[in-house]
Parts: structure tokens; sequence; C-alpha cells
């Protein structure tokens, strides 16, 4: 399982990425699991996985830490909220919201770019190993959508818990690739309740 290694690194990267944002916003909290980001996509928040996509989910973080509700529908719709808290961050919405989403697809403006260029570069190289890694062996390879916010595919997140007590929310298949370890007790989450084991 010599595989398993790549999602451990591109873990720390995000880890480091994530700290590189809170330099800038010491009130954003630390990143619980951010092995629950890899293999997963959203269609209400920012697609595949980039530094854009983490930016993203650093206003979620910053507006839970505020007590700000910036979504509605479940999820999916991002409000006004939302978008003054990306606008701090560096993230853009140039349109009208989106029926359905609102301001959830944003995008880097200039100045974010400049100021996270290293971040945004270490980043991706970690994102392009670990896409060739798991590509070369099909056992490994992500499934489409991860469907964050219930959408049809089976890519529904279930609570995930450690030992400690913390849990996560994940798509099954994706806690199936490799075990997501807790920072906090260093053992890997689990799903409590494992219907028609075999």
């Amino acid at each position: 399982m010599s595989t398993t290694q790549t999602p451990p690194v591109l873990a720390a990267e995000l880890a480091q990425a994530w700290a590189d944002i809170q330099r800038y916003h010491p009130e954003l909290p630390d990143l619980a699991a951010p092995e629950s980001l890899i293999g997963e996509s959203s269609s209400a928040c920012g697609h595949e996985l980039s530094f854009e996509r983490l930016l993203h989910e650093a206003v979620h973080g910053i507006a839970a830490a505020r007590g700000v509700r910036d979504t509605s529908r479940a999820g999916r719709y991002h409000n006004r909220r939302f978008l003054a808290i990306a606008e701090e961050l560096g993230l853009d919405h140039p349109e009208e919201p989106h029926p359905s989403s609102g301001f959830s697809l944003v995008t880097l403006n200039p100045e974010a770019k400049r100021r996270y260029r290293p971040t945004i570069e270490r980043l991706q190289r970690a994102l392009k190993a670990h896409t060739v890694a798991t590509s070369a062996d099909t056992s490994r390879t992500f499934r489409g959508p991860a469907a964050r916010h219930g959408s049809s595919g089976g890519g529904v997140r279930v609570k995930a818990v450690c030992d400690c007590g913390r849990n996560v929310r994940v798509v099954p298949s994706v806690l199936a690739q490799a075990p997501i370890v807790c920072g906090g007790c260093g053992k890997p989450f689990r799903i409590p309740e494992v219907m028609g084991a075999a």
C-alpha cells in the first residue's frame, strides 16, 4: 500500500495552506480534518479541490466563528453575508447571484492571487502529484462529485467519529480510500454504524 502515503502528504499541504490563510485572518478556526476535502467536489462550494476552494471553505469557517448564518437551503444558497466575508478574504463574485446557489461561485481577486502565490503553487504541485498517484491505482481513483449537499449518486456525507469524540461529515467512499486521522487523538475516524458488513 505505498500509495497510502499520498493522502497524508496532500493533507499536510492543505493544512499548511489553511495556516497561511490564518496568518492573514487569525479568527479562522483550525481545520479539523483536511483529509475530508480530498477527493470531494461540490457544485455549491466551488467544484474541485483547489486553493480557491480552500479559501471558500475558510469563508464558511470565519462565518461560523462569528456566528453568521452565511447559507440557507441546506447549505446550497450562499447569501450576501457569505459574500461580504468572501470579499474580506480576497474572493469576488462579479455577477448577480445564481438562483439556486447564490454567491457560491466566487473567484480569487488579483490581490489574493499575489498574496497567496507561493501557497497556491505549492498546493497545485501537491494536487497534481496526488492526481498522478491515484490515477495510476484504479482501486483508489476518485469517483465524480461527492455531492456535499445531498445530490444523487451516493455522495451524501455521513458522520464519522474518532476515539476522543470528535466527528466529521464525510462521504463513505472517501473514507474507504484511506484513513482520515484525527489531529486531536491521532486515531482514525470511523463510521459508527456499519450496515451490511461482509
